[in-house]
């Protein structure tokens, strides 16, 4: 990894530059009303799986209370060793039964979910067991048992940039499914992928940023 120094540091002093995989990465970039075909490699992630309304749902809350705490022993704990790097940001996938409630009735209820937290590749199983320790350690975790350490390869992908709250998201999702992806002569596979680019307790909801990905293969 390259080196910088920073104005004001001691001579011969460095410090690693921070990776912001939101940057670095493609499978990170979208651009609003663009629908685009690509390959996202597999990677790591915290993973934390439930059911239900996310405005609602006490399991949600837990799940985001026991996900970050673990994923920031883990950025630390790469921070020491020379490696430091922003955490990235939360990710869901999200499925039903009848995959109308996302395009259609968008009946939260009958929602579920696993919710993320992107990992480096550098990071393994042995790191995240010790992260996982020393977060409960610190302030007892919500679920603890319920988190997990796994990859998840999704492979040809179809994704796209919206803007705006999460409850509009209906018309551009019903585009995607049913005219893009038949139109690219591809079918739907694996579960509907969100990348919240954005902080809702921050950010007005009209200029909430999120990144729309579904999982393909050729029909």
């Amino acid at each position: 990894m390259a080196q910088v120094v920073l104005s004001g540091k001691i001579p011969g002093e460095t410090l690693t530059a921070k990776i912001d995989f939101k940057e670095s990465l493609d499978s990170y970039r979208s651009v609003a009303g663009q629908f685009r075909v690509l390959q996202v490699p597999a990677m790591h992630y915290l993973m934390f799986d439930g059911s239900g309304d996310p405005n609602t749902s006490n399991l949600y809350q837990q799940a985001l209370q026991t996900l970050y705490p673990v994923a920031y022993k883990l950025k630390f704990a790469s921070k020491a060793q020379g490696k430091d790097y922003v955490v990235p940001p939360l990710e869901g996938l999200w499925w039903a039964e009848d995959m109308a409630v996302f395009t259609e009735r968008r009946d939260k209820e009958q929602w579920s979910w696993t919710m993320m937290l992107m990992v480096p590749a550098w990071i393994n199983e042995d790191d995240y067991a010790t992260a996982l320790e020393t977060a409960q350690a610190k302030k007892p975790l919500p679920c603890p048992g319920r988190i997990r350490f796994q990859s998840l390869a999704e492979g040809q992908c179809v994704q796209t940039l919206h803007i705006g709250p999460y409850d509009a998201e209906a018309e551009i999702l019903a585009a995607m499914h049913h005219e893009f992806i038949p139109g690219q002569g591809l079918r739907m596979t694996g579960k509907h992928h969100e990348i919240y680019l954005g902080d809702p307790r921050r950010v007005a909801p009209e200029k909430l940023r999120t990144i729309l990905r579904q999982p393909v293969e050729p029909n």
